[in-house]
């Protein structure tokens, strides 16, 4: 087995270190500082589950790699169309593409049966754009609920979690997906195939969508938006209209809002990852995780008139987002 860890960040070089530990055949891609000291010192992971360092081949050039059976997508979703020149070398005709994003992924209504099926959703797939880069028919879903940093250059700091739920489309459960299952259970981490991973990824984004938009608007850490009377209900509504959008596609997530907001408390003074790209200046990945939502709430006629109200102002703050990135690119 083969495969290739394009975007190799915090989760990424995580993942990769635990497959390489494992015995497979895995090659990082990354840039900069990160690149340089990975190539130097290898992946050094700090973990409550034993510290481990591994040293796998890595490079910014995919062309180095070639073909591959596997591409691990460690990328920002809002990064997916323009992915091609990293993605595009370590493909051949079966090579799987495992997209660990969060919110909805672009491949949601492929392989799905009903009135909707091959429903391109515009607001993370515009125009086509992602699905002509990352052809649905190679994805393989990826839920992440493992919490990792990179605490400096070729340092993965894993936080808590484990997990990594996967599964087809479709809802079968292939050959590739279970190969790939034992993999990342030979390397220490959770992979379950899933059937039906559609669930997962309402149960992850119902935290997402309200925690991140609101952390990256009020600069606020998790416990202190649980802890804010008003900014609690807020979410509390959020998560109550985002459990409406799943009914109303058919899946309906087998957790009560008590227990998700139980489990973002426990995560304490936990900045998410939208309010960590704010503060970086990077473009926030609110598309997936908030708009795409709202437009499926127009697609099956649900009122969701606090998600709306969120994404109309978080909107804003990601323009102005967009436009700080643009800048510093050109500065640079």
């Amino acid at each position: 087995m083969r495969v290739a860890v394009v975007g190799a960040g915090a989760i990424g070089a995580y993942v990769g270190a635990a497959l390489d530990r494992a015995g497979v055949d895995v090659q990082l891609v990354a840039r900069g500082a990160h690149l340089e000291a990975i190539r130097r010192d290898g992946v050094r992971v700090l973990s409550p589950r034993g510290d481990f360092t591994v040293h796998p081949p890595a490079t910014d050039d995919p062309s180095e790699i070639g073909p591959v059976d596997y591409v691990f997508l460690g990328l920002k979703a809002n990064s997916y169309a323009a992915s091609g020149p990293l993605v595009h070398p370590l493909l051949k005709d079966d090579t799987a593409v495992i997209a660990a994003q969060n919110g909805i992924p672009w491949w949601y209504f492929h392989g799905l049966e009903g009135p909707f099926e091959g429903y391109r959703i515009e607001s993370i797939d515009p125009g086509g754009a992602v699905t002509e880069t990352l052809p649905p028919e190679r994805a393989i879903g990826c839920v992440v609920y493992a919490a990792t940093e990179i605490e400096s250059p070729g340092v993965v700091r894993h936080l808590e979690g484990t997990r990594f739920s996967i599964g087809e489309p479709d809802g079968t459960i292939s050959d590739r997906c279970t190969a790939f299952s034992e993999a990342m259970i030979a390397g220490g981490l959770k992979c379950p195939v899933e059937a039906d991973l559609r669930n997962d990824i309402w149960i992850k984004l119902m935290g997402n969508i309200a925690f991140n938009p609101i952390s990256a608007l009020t600069r606020a850490t998790m416990i202190e938006i649980c802890n804010h009377r008003q900014t609690r209900e807020l979410v509390i509504s959020m998560m109550r209209e985002t459990l409406d959008v799943a009914a109303s596609l058919g899946c309906h997530p087998e957790i009560s809002i008590e227990r998700r907001l139980a489990g973002a408390e426990r995560a304490g003074d936990h900045k998410t990852s939208t309010l960590q790209d704010l503060e970086k200046g990077k473009p926030l990945e609110l598309d997936v995780i908030l708009a795409a939502v709202v437009e499926l709430a127009d697609l099956t006629s649900t009122r969701v008139p606090t998600l709306r109200a969120i994404n109309a102002v978080a909107d804003i703050l990601n323009e102005k987002a967009l436009e700080a990135a643009r800048k510093t690119v050109a500065a640079t």
